[in-house]
């Protein structure tokens, strides 16, 4: 009888979390008779989610299907309802409306994070966001809606609530993208509120006056240091009694890890993160890995941590596919490392920016860090080709190791 490794997650951990497993079963000869690697997803897709905030979010999919074909990974579409550490099981909705209870020998946890949407009054009701691609699909149609009213201030007007990454993203995309839907002499306004006296806080020193520096450029503006207490139809109050008159509000206001962490961990960090040991396994269950958004995992020798971010998802997919799979048929498990870390911020027609190392020095801006963007966010983050030999190098942690 095989035994079981299952993923919970098509995101990119869970992806290339699924090519890494896959790569230390062919690399020990270990057949799909003897053990069998299922990922367990809604859809058979990667949503890139790092590109939500441009246009034509419905095409920022990647099929999975003939990827996990080429590597002999299973697909179940559905839902994880339920984990039980204790029993080794999932109860999974799958996408017919039917139950279904998967066992495992090793689980691999990657069911990532989402917007983390305080209950603000009206939020739920009024706000829309870039996190999923039905939603900022569902932005889109709003967008084209608002195209067939009659031009006013409220209406031109978007206010984007957050002055992290994904705001800084969503507001410098925002004033051709209204161009494109209102006419392209549209006197629209852009607003960026957040609760934070800096724009881009967690960004540092060094970033921060390229960002101010856009803005300025595109025309954009802030009112910072006071957070959002109400959305309505007609725009956002702050704290402070601020009102921004605006018929389309975008939250962009900080992630949360998936749910799920809290059925398999009582460690668990502010974001919801569980705590793993250097080889990504909860001490508690030794049996269950964890990687992506839902790990709080150290990242360097240095005292880092991973962040919520497809760079850090991808690499840390690939070390707990490999040990996960690993730890099964008797092999050393790795330590997650990966010292090297960059970030690029897009700055819409202003360019982008692009720092390395955690003090993030600058190394491209304009023009020359836009198409550094560009690079990264149409080639590198997508998976690889469905070519067995290609798709299973994909999954290698660390080319050292080979």
């Amino acid at each position: 009888m095989s035994q079981n490794i299952l993923i919970v997650g098509a995101g990119f951990a869970g992806v290339w979390g699924a090519l890494g497993a896959a790569r230390v079963l062919d690399k020990a000869g270990v057949g799909s008779g003897d053990v069998e690697i299922t990922l367990i997803s809604p859809k058979p897709e990667l949503q890139i989610r790092p590109r939500l905030y441009e246009s034509e979010p419905q095409r920022m999919a990647a099929p999975l299907l003939p990827l996990l074909d080429a590597v002999g990974v299973n697909f179940v579409e559905g839902s994880v309802e339920e984990i039980s550490v204790r029993e080794k099981t999932l109860s999974v909705a799958l996408a017919d409306g039917q139950k279904r209870l998967l066992a495992y020998d090793r689980l691999l946890l990657t069911s990532g994070s989402s917007l983390s949407r305080p209950p603000v009054p009206g939020l739920a009701e009024h706000a829309f966001s870039v996190d999923r691609i039905d939603d900022a699909v569902a932005l889109d149609a709003h967008f084209a809606a608002l195209a067939k009213l009659p031009e006013s201030p409220a209406r031109n007007t978007v206010a984007v609530v957050g002055c992290g990454f994904t705001g800084i993203e969503v507001a410098t995309e925002l004033p051709k993208r209204l161009r494109e839907w209102f006419g392209a002499d549209v006197a629209s306004r852009v607003v960026v509120i957040g609760a934070q006296d800096d724009i881009g806080p967690d960004l540092g020193p060094n970033p921060r006056p390229y960002v101010s520096e856009a803005f300025d450029s595109l025309g954009i503006e802030t009112v910072l240091g006071s957070r959002v207490v109400s959305v309505g139809a007609d725009g956002v109050r702050t704290e402070s009694g601020t009102h921004v008159e605006a018929m389309t509000v975008i939250w962009a206001g900080g992630m949360r890890a998936s749910s799920l962490t809290a059925q398999v961990s009582s460690h668990l960090d502010p974001l919801g993160r569980v705590e793993v040991t250097p080889d990504l396994r909860m001490a508690e269950a030794p049996h269950v890995f964890v990687a992506g958004d839902v790990a709080r995992a150290r990242s360097d020798d240095d005292g880092h941590y991973a962040l919520m971010s497809c760079q850090h998802a991808i690499v840390m997919g690939q070390f707990g596919g490999h040990n996960v799979a690993a730890d099964l048929i008797g092999l050393a498990t790795l330590e997650y490392r990966q010292p090297f870390y960059a970030t690029c911020l897009d700055l819409g027609e202003w360019g982008a920016v692009y720092s390395e190392g955690w003090d993030r020095q600058i190394k491209l801006t304009h023009a020359e860090g836009k198409v550094r963007k560009q690079v990264i966010n149409t080639q590198w983050i997508y998976p690889p080709a469905p070519n067995r030999a290609e798709a299973l190098a994909a999954g290698n942690p660390q080319a050292s190791f080979d």
